[in-house]
């Protein structure tokens, strides 16, 4: 696995994948890398003038792409719906749960959740499970879901999902990147125990210079804050390029094992993809199972023929 790069992604011909926020950052460089290497790509995006400005620059990077923009709002699950309605009687060979906002003030979703919990985890497991059933249509699909080394900052509080009782956002944040991980663990545990090929795993960036660092704190006013995380970004993040390699490792290279979480072999930070350290609490049943349970009963979303 040593130096893997986007020249060593399988051919993707013949298959159909869909990233969520693809028109910016690593989700953007998943889409056309994935393009390139010959799969149909939608890019699931909130905003349509910028899903279609980004799937007119992968055409004009990448000639012969087949790309196209998709309506999707993670942050609104009547989206969620309607976005996976128009997958009905279609496969879809490979998700990739990409999406996320970091470190926000305190806000709520169309749907009543904290907003980084409800965007970073419950969007995406409503989504995926709305999607399961092209998903199983396909002969190998893979889903893989875009964590973060700072899931080590809180493990979820089952009793607190929307951190009503106290609200901070690198907690609230850290516990939405947690979530990631234990929905890919208990994922990957049902899909086993039905004896389904589906392959679910998880990958990070490290220290990827994108918008989501300063996003929050322009949000918010806070020029300094904003300036801070620019230099971090000059001084020690990778591009955006590099950040997206574990996605793409995750989404399409061989071997990768179901619950697998891959991110940049130097200190976590950058560098080419390989197996990463998790929190231990990210690989709880329990936990796993709980957080499951929750989930359904949050966003209406049950997984047919993937019961506990």
């Amino acid at each position: 696995m040593s130096g893997w790069n986007a020249s060593d992604i399988p051919d993707q011909r013949g298959r159909t994948a869909v990233v969520t926020g693809a028109n910016s950052g690593i989700g953007y460089v998943t889409a056309r890398e994935l393009a390139r290497a010959g799969a149909q790509v939608v890019l699931a995006c909130r905003s349509a003038e910028r899903g279609t400005a980004a799937v007119a620059r992968i055409r004009a990077e990448v000639p012969d792409a087949d790309v196209e923009f998709g309506a999707l709002d993670l942050a609104d699950l009547s989206s969620v719906r309607e976005f996976a309605a128009g997958w009905q009687g279609r496969t879809l060979d490979l998700l990739v749960d990409n999406a996320g906002v970091m470190a926000l003030p305190y806000g709520r979703t169309a749907d009543g959740f904290e907003t980084q919990f409800g965007v970073n985890h419950l969007g995406h497991f409503a989504l995926t499970g709305l999607l399961l059933p092209s998903l199983l249509a396909a002969p190998a699909a893979r889903v893989a879901v875009v964590s973060s080394g700072t899931h080590a900052f809180a493990n979820i509080d089952i009793g607190d999902l929307n951190s009503e009782k106290r609200y901070r956002r690198w907690v609230a944040y850290g516990r939405s990147k947690t979530a990631n991980l234990l929905f890919v663990h208990e994922l990957a545990r049902r899909v086993a125990a039905a004896g389904l090929p589906l392959v679910a795993a998880a990958a990070h960036p490290g220290y990827a210079a994108t918008e989501l660092q300063t996003r929050g704190a322009r949000m918010e006013g806070r020029k300094g804050l904003e300036r801070f995380f620019e230099l971090g970004n000059r001084l020690v993040g990778q591009s955006a390029e590099g950040g997206a390699l574990p996605t793409l490792y995750a989404a399409t290279a061989p071997g990768v094992r179901p619950d697998g979480f891959y991110g940049p072999r130097v200190l976590m930070l950058r560098g080419a993809p390989g197996r990463s350290w998790r929190a231990p609490w990210t690989l709880d049943d329990v936990a796993g199972e709980r957080l499951w349970t929750a989930s359904e009963q949050l966003t209406g979303v049950e997984y047919e023929g993937l019961k506990g």
